[in-house]
């Protein structure tokens, strides 16, 4: 069965070449016009993806990000912006958002990015299924990759896939000294276009969820200049 996605965009030229080329792609795509429509289409229809265009009537994209992720409607998004504003780009990966292109785009380019997004939420990474099964115990903090869970102090935290990717590749390289590029070629698996703020953003979550004080954090430290180390927090 064909994936569903979602086209949100205001500009009926941009509209009908994401649909053409997405839909040529294979792809099953509907398109709306505004950040409101595209919640309540959301509400009604589980997608596979959304491509969602920041500057719209009624609720711009960085506020349709925050409206489904109030709503718990959890879907992957790819973010369109016409402004090369960096704060756009990264309040929209902080926000929930997995990926986002600047216009103008090419088409295959586009469409390469919809399949790469698509995969990072469907297959399981082959380092969980290769090289760990058993749980990993580091400090108060117990990562299960076959469950595919995490606990800290006993508590069940909860990931967004690509957090607990993350989590688990720095668990299981506890230790070592991972430069942000190493970190963003193991866990997103393709060239992030040489872009590693979306690593910072992802440990930056991951603190929220694991660390007491995020101003001053035990699990995942920052080695300056250079990426992040994991390791037990009472070594």
């Amino acid at each position: 069965m064909a994936k569903k996605i979602l086209v949100v965009d205001d500009e009926p030229s941009i509209v009908t070449l994401v649909k053409f080329n997405l839909e040529k792609a294979g792809f099953d795509v509907e398109t709306v016009s505004d950040g409101r429509q595209a919640v309540e289409r959301c509400e009604r229809v589980q997608y596979d993806l959304m491509v969602l265009d920041v500057m719209l009537p009624e609720l711009d994209g960085l506020e349709v990000v925050k409206e489904l992720k109030k709503k718990q409607i959890n879907i992957p998004i790819l973010m369109l912006t016409a402004k090369d504003d960096e704060f756009d780009k990264v309040l929209g990966l902080e926000l929930g958002a997995d990926d986002y292109m600047t216009k103008p785009f090419s088409p295959r380019e586009l469409t390469a990015r919809v399949k790469a997004v698509l995969r990072r939420f469907s297959v399981t990474p082959t380092y969980v299924e290769e090289e760990i099964s058993e749980k990993i115990v580091i400090g108060d903090l117990v990562v299960e990759p076959e469950k595919f869970e995490a606990r800290l102090k006993g508590e069940l935290l909860e990931f967004t896939p690509k957090e607990f990717e993350l989590l688990l590749y720095l668990a299981k390289n506890q230790g070592k000294v991972l430069t942000r590029d190493q970190l963003l070629n193991a866990v997103w698996n393709y060239d992030y276009i040489g872009d590693s703020r979306i690593v910072d953003v992802h440990i930056s979550h991951l603190r929220e969820k694991i660390e007491e004080d995020t101003k001053q954090p035990k699990y995942i430290k920052t080695v300056r200049g250079i990426g992040y180390k994991f390791g037990d927090p009472q070594k």
